[in-house]
């Protein structure tokens, strides 16, 4: 039994659901992606995403007509798998169809860049053996990309990567809930202090990444909260 934490990016609330890996993705039509495909290689309880990116995924396989197989999808920073501003740690990308000819992933890439659905598609050259999409926020708080600045207030996956991040490293937030609260800023304030940061409680390109060259494929520590 998973726990999936939803951003619901219609109310700006994040939601709970708990589901089978043989069931379907909240959001999502039966059959058109299980829990177990989006959790992928991921080990952990507790999984992420947002509303409308199962909604974008529904959409791009009707699309399509047919099935998309997922190769990877969900991961928290801790595990690792993924650069250290990935995507996929925020529950918002796919790496799809791996298995495929490269004339059928080319003909789903263009799908996906014309459907409009999705922030970023990858260019072929890049990703040659599968298909990558996301529908990640923006604006990144780096120049060169990745996650949105945060702060007091902000309510997002992206917050459930700072806290998962902040706890794995004793840094505890009071819990894990994509809610950028006090308790939230007050560990961002620490982590800053101990990393010779500014201590201002907002996180931005800096801070995001000493914090993600510090937590991904650290692994779970014994403060790591689900």
């Amino acid at each position: 039994m998973a726990k999936i934490i939803v951003y619901n990016n219609n109310t700006n609330r994040m939601e709970r659901f708990y589901r089978n890996e043989n069931e379907n993705m909240p959001y999502t039509k039966k059959g058109y992606l299980k829990v177990g495909e989006f959790r992928g290689s991921s080990k952990s309880p507790t999984i992420w995403t947002t509303r409308r990116v199962m909604e974008s995924f529904m959409k791009q396989r009707e699309l399509w007509g047919g099935p998309i197989p997922v190769g990877y999808a969900f991961k928290r920073p801790w595990e690792g798998g993924h650069g250290k501003q990935s995507q996929h740690y925020a529950g918002t990308a796919f790496d799809v169809a791996q298995g495929w000819t490269n004339e059928q992933r080319s003909k789903l890439r263009t799908s996906a860049k014309n459907s409009g659905l999705w922030v970023y598609v990858e260019p072929a050259r890049l990703t040659p053996t599968w298909v990558h999409f996301d529908r990640r926020q923006t604006p990144p708080a780096c120049s060169s990309g990745g996650y949105p600045a945060l702060k007091i207030g902000s309510v997002s996956t992206y917050v459930l990567i700072l806290q998962d991040g902040l706890n794995n490293l004793n840094y505890t937030t009071g819990g894990l809930d994509g809610i950028f609260g006090v308790n939230t800023q007050n560990a961002v304030k620490r982590y800053q202090k101990n990393s010779g940061l500014n201590a201002d409680g907002m996180v931005g390109c800096v801070t995001w990444r000493a914090l993600q060259n510090d937590v991904v494929a650290r692994g779970r520590s014994n403060t790591t909260i689900d």
